[in-house]
């Protein structure tokens, strides 16, 4: 195997833990609120605290990489994820299980901040979008495999099998990556930014809590005014603060690239779209009448499609650019949402499951290109910090997608429970529906925003020029 390939192995293993963890963990909620009798909003936080954890710190670490070196900081986040893991399956209550939990999503920000930084130095310009291609294809198999994966092993083995089953693989993960991954060049001195690194956590922890638990707290309530003043105060001291720094954690000037700047908010429309059809699906399936284990197999026509079509698109990239493959992805994943808003309670299984394949082509055919035209924008010496904003804007977007699947549809379902014409089970029935579309509809305009945004990055020149080491 040539070694260029050893090395994408390494930052593939790395890459999988994270989504297949989420995922797993996903499907043992129920059983994580039986075993340490909690209610649902106390074991929520096990996700919670993963979540916040990970999204809050993507930026830091992204700018960590570019100073101390992406192999080391890859290395660590694989130890710090293998051993939390162990402690999670460990813990004796649910308030260690949470805090473990945060542990967890600090050695998996780790691996996730510098993965495609790592590829992009790694592989020549004419390959990038392929091998980056990979590295999307992990992170769908993750998500796809993760359900039913969690559910052989809680059925088989129990909840702590969960946590465990991470402690051989990360072991032999990072020998693997320790052996593979070079350490590039000598590294140039530069000062870490404290300020900017402590206000970037603030603010993106503060907004993230926000968007998250803002239905639960209350929008408007006193906790939630709190959390937006923090957000708004610590944003704009991280903004001051980048700016008048030598030596910033977050180089604002990277936000000057059209390219960079397009592809990242593009990148953020998508994820907030993708999400939201994530979060409301399993819901319409689960009222049509199918089966929990019917539903899985439903919604893994998504990731399976994105698994074989995301390396074919960085191919292409590799040779067209990104701009044609990612505004006709954002396209077609809009198209795929209008679609979605058609659906009807006596909707067969093959009726989802195509509109779920052509939003799996249009994510796939998107993400890939993407993901290549925001890390080639980005000068060599800030790599990190390309890939760590990448990583924010994705998990930002996830989360901001749930919150307006479940926020929005509430809304529009209680509209429609008191305005329509029915009683019992057809108002039930007609108000979801119809709330649903509302919804489905909205995330299809956001997709085309989301083409929009790709459409003015302009055109990436294909000098297949490789990127110097550092």
């Amino acid at each position: 195997m040539d070694n260029k390939y050893r090395i994408l192995a390494a930052v593939l293993l790395g890459t999988i833990m994270g989504p297949l963890d989420g995922s797993v963990v996903n499907v043992a909620m129920p059983t994580l609120s039986e075993v340490f009798k909690v209610g649902m909003t106390t074991v929520s936080w096990v996700s919670m605290s993963y979540l916040l954890v990970l999204s809050s710190l993507l930026l830091t670490y992204g700018r960590l990489g570019d100073m101390l070196g992406y192999k080391k900081l890859f290395l660590w986040g694989m130890l710090i994820f293998t051993a939390a893991s162990a402690l999670c399956g460990l813990s004796p209550a649910i308030g260690v299980l949470i805090i473990a939990r945060a542990f967890q999503a600090a050695g998996a920000g780790l691996m996730m901040a510098v993965a495609p930084a790592i590829i992009t130095k790694t592989f020549p310009q004419e390959e990038r979008g392929k091998a980056l291609g990979y590295n999307a294809m992990a992170v769908a198999v993750g998500l796809a495999i993760g359900p039913s994966f969690g559910g052989f092993l809680l059925k088989s083995f129990g909840w702590k099998s969960i946590f465990f089953i991470n402690l051989p693989i990360g072991i032999g993960g990072y020998f693997w990556a320790r052996n593979v991954i070079p350490q590039r060049g000598v590294l140039k001195k530069e000062k870490f930014d404290p300020l900017g690194a402590l206000f970037g956590f603030i603010f993106l922890a503060s907004l993230l809590l926000y968007i998250s638990k803002g239905q639960e707290i209350g929008w408007t309530s006193g906790l939630g005014y709190s959390l937006l003043i923090i957000f708004i105060l610590a944003f704009t001291a991280f903004i001051l603060q980048e700016k008048r720094a030598r030596e910033p954690m977050l180089d604002l000037s990277l936000f000057s690239n059209r390219m960079f700047s397009a592809g990242n908010l593009s990148c953020l429309l998508n994820f907030i779209a993708q999400y939201t059809m994530i979060f409301l699906t399993p819901f319409f399936l689960t009222r049509a009448g199918y089966s929990a284990n019917r539903i899985g197999l439903i919604m893994t026509a998504f990731p399976i499609t994105m698994l074989l079509v995301a390396p074919i698109s960085g191919t292409l990239s590799d040779k067209i650019g990104p701009l044609f493959l990612s505004t006709g992805g954002a396209l077609i994943c809009s198209v795929a949402l209008y679609l979605m808003s058609t659906l009807s309670l006596s909707s067969t299984s093959f009726d989802v499951v195509w509109r779920l394949v052509l939003f799996g082509l249009g994510n796939g055919l998107f993400q890939t290109p993407n993901n290549s035209s925001v890390m080639g924008s980005a000068p060599r010496e800030r790599q990190g910090i390309a890939s760590g904003v990448l990583a924010t804007m994705r998990n930002v977007g996830m989360v901001l997608g749930v919150a307006l699947g479940s926020g929005l549809f509430a809304l529009r379902h209680s509209y429609y429970l008191k305005i329509l014409p029915l009683t019992g089970k057809h108002l039930q029935d007609a108000a979801f529906m119809n709330g649903l579309r509302d919804v489905f509809l909205l995330t299809a305009v956001i997709d085309i925003l989301c083409m929009l945004a790709s459409s003015v990055r302009g055109k990436q020149s294909i000098n297949h020029e490789r990127l110097p080491e550092n």
